[in-house]
């Protein structure tokens, strides 16, 4: 029996990543375990596609996320989301004026992260219990704007806060389940669907010297230090106590018994660069709170806290749909 989230990177890689080959010269990379974007060659610039689906939040942040975690995939590639492409899956419980509030909340936050809807298709179907949305987005690159990857040396800062996109579907889906945090705590963090996108550090990040970027989705700080290693060849150590939790993140996480380092975390970017303080300074010096949480080291290890940090693993927040 298969268990909630995404599989083990073994498993994807064995069973589905390792059956794709390349057979076109515009294909400039295969799909890989830490790689969220693939990039094709189309003349003049590089186009940069990823997908992803949102499989775990209520009607009401549906269509935000969908945007802010889609566009966040090229953002931390270095390039510029022009456009989505948005499949909506409704259950047969749904109502219309569940769908135009979807389709309301995408348009209004695709205005905000400058990209238009392109697309995609809208259907009611048995094989899904609630709302699930599917996005493809659609960026370029120009050419002289790549990074050169991450190296043993190099310093990770990481933007904002942990399990910020956790830290909203807490408070909006399990809100019966956390009685003990205070109602105003829970509307702290609903309200931080709005600093979900990872654009805006991303271009501070490419003009401060970023080699290499990862944005925090399932699996939290944590999952995505590990990736960062992996997709870049080397290792991670990080240090947990730089990493910075909103009080109103603990409070949650305490209630539910989960680990906000391993949460579900859009809303936050891991940066490599050579000089992660003077990055952080240009961050902060912009509104986006930034802070250095590690570095890459030599060697397939990587460790936290001085222990070894094994490969994700199913996100926390599917342990509260067990």
């Amino acid at each position: 029996m298969l268990r909630l989230g995404k599989l083990d990177n073994d498993d994807l890689d064995r069973l589905v990543l390792k059956k794709f080959r390349r057979v076109r010269p515009e294909s400039l990379s295969s799909p890989t375990v830490g790689q969220d974007c693939a990039v094709v060659d189309i003349g003049s610039d590089l186009l940069v596609l990823s997908c992803d689906p949102i499989t775990s939040a209520s009607v009401s942040h549906l269509g935000r996320l969908t945007v802010h975690v889609s566009c966040n995939d090229a953002a931390a590639a270095g390039a510029d989301p022009v456009g989505l492409l948005v499949t909506l899956l409704m259950p047969l419980s749904g109502t219309m004026e569940q769908i135009s509030q979807i389709a309301d909340d995408l348009s209004q936050a695709a205005q905000l992260a400058n990209v238009d809807i392109l697309g995609g298709h809208t259907e009611v179907t048995d094989a899904v219990t609630r709302a699930v949305t599917s996005a493809t987005v659609i960026a370029r690159q120009p050419r002289n704007r790549t990074m050169r990857g991450m190296q043993p040396g190099d310093e990770i800062v990481m933007t904002k806060y942990a399990a910020l996109e956790g830290t909203t579907i807490l408070a909006e889906d399990f809100a019966d389940r956390t009685t003990s945090v205070s109602a105003e705590l829970k509307q702290v963090a609903r309200a931080l669907t709005g600093s979900l996108s990872i654009v805006a550090e991303s271009k501070i990040a490419m003009r401060y010297g970023a080699v290499a970027m990862h944005d925090v989705t399932e699996g939290g700080v944590l999952g995505a230090s590990w990736e960062l290693g992996f997709a870049n060849g080397c290792a991670v150590e990080i240090d947990t106590t730089k990493i910075p939790v909103r009080e109103e993140t603990r409070a949650l996480c305490a209630a539910l018994s989960l680990d906000p380092l391993r949460l579900i975390g859009s809303g936050s970017l891991l940066i490599a660069c050579r000089d992660g303080n003077t990055l952080c300074e240009a961050l902060i010096e912009s509104g986006i709170p930034a802070a250095v949480i590690g570095r890459a080291i030599e060697g397939a290890t990587s460790f936290v806290d001085g222990e070894p940090l094994d490969e994700p693993h199913a996100d926390e927040l599917y342990r509260l749909y067990e």
